[in-house]
């Protein structure tokens, strides 16, 4: 009986997040600031490029080969 070859989990999506290819759960923004355990605290954020305001995160579907920023605030100077 041949053996079936795994399968990559197609649930997953391949994206880039601050330089580094990441496969992750998430579908939108905010479900992916979430599964970074980043969405509690204060962070600016940016889709291939483009600033994504907080109250629209929740909105902004992600796609196959996207690129992500998230940066926060360091104390210090």
């Amino acid at each position: 009986m041949p053996r079936e070859t795994p399968s990559l989990d197609e649930s997953l999506l391949q994206i880039e997040v601050n330089g580094e290819t990441r496969a992750v759960r998430a579908r939108t923004l905010g479900e992916l600031c979430a599964e970074l355990a980043l969405a509690e605290g204060p962070i600016a954020t940016a889709v291939n490029g483009e600033f994504v305001a907080k109250a629209m995160r929740d909105r902004l579907v992600l796609k196959e080969g996207d690129r992500v920023e998230i940066v926060s605030p360091r104390e210090g100077g």
